[in-house]
């Protein structure tokens, strides 16, 4: 039953993560807490588990080609860094400060995606300039540091963040994502955060399956049917899971 649970749990954050552009810690990591694991544990299982998203979700947006191979390396060269610090850094943060944290992290990005409604609707590149890409590399460094140790909806903030400054379309900005955040990011902390602490590896088998399905299957209905409707059950259900998490 417990591994049932798992797989459910996985397969419907990771199907929910891959059709908005990011969020699978808003629902996996809270449900792994919540079942008794501590922080850095559960932190560390749901990174090696999210590597499965993303070759779910790469697997199917591969066929749409429409990453640019200069753009790719310069998300993967500023945002990786990031990861590695501050899945370095998590481990030394007392739990519940952590939750906390977490938990203000996540409610905060339910209200912000509440308040932009037609964000990302076209594709218009901007800020391509030599101090644009510089500004918007220290933004992914940044947000590599947050993926790298509070990981909830960090996925859907690099999303954000390529809508907003780079000026990609949310469909174009959530492939970024899922290719180079779910799969080279998470790897990356999930490879830091098995080195520096412990991994609860009897629940990995329910949640690889649960991530992968889930990473391809939310990936295909992003091409196919759009995000409107996904995008507001995210903000519902990111504001929920933050006030649990903040008041404990």
């Amino acid at each position: 039953m417990d591994q049932l649970l798992l797989f459910f749990v996985s397969l419907i954050a990771n199907l929910f993560s891959a059709f908005s552009g990011g969020g699978a810690g808003l629902l996996q990591l809270p449900v792994l807490i919540f079942l008794g694991l501590p922080f850095g544990v559960a932190l560390a299982t749901h990174k090696v588990a999210s590597v499965a998203l993303g070759v779910g979700a790469t697997v199917r947006h591969m066929r749409e080609s429409t990453l640019e191979r200069r753009f790719t390396l310069f998300v993967l060269a500023t945002g990786l860094p990031g990861v590695v610090i501050g899945a370095s850094i998590i481990l030394h943060v007392p739990g519940r400060v952590a939750e906390i944290a977490l938990g203000c992290l996540t409610l905060g990005l339910g209200l912000y995606s509440g308040s932009r409604r037609r964000l990302g609707q076209e594709y218009r590149p901007d800020h391509r300039d030599r101090a644009g890409m510089l500004a918007g590399g220290l933004g992914l460094f940044f947000l590599g540091i947050l993926n790298g140790s509070l990981t909830s909806g960090t996925g859907l903030f690099v999303t954000l963040w390529l809508v907003r400054w780079f000026g990609l379309d949310y469909k174009r900005a959530v492939a970024y994502t899922l290719v180079l955040v779910g799969m080279f990011w998470n790897g990356a902390g999930a490879l830091t955060l098995g080195m520096l602490g412990s991994i609860r590896w009897d629940w990995l088998p329910a949640l690889l399956a649960g991530s992968l399905i889930g990473g391809y299957a939310g990936a295909h209905l992003a091409i196919r049917q759009g995000n409107r409707w996904i995008k507001r059950s995210f903000e519902i259900i990111s504001v929920l899971v933050g006030i649990k998490l903040i008041i404990g």
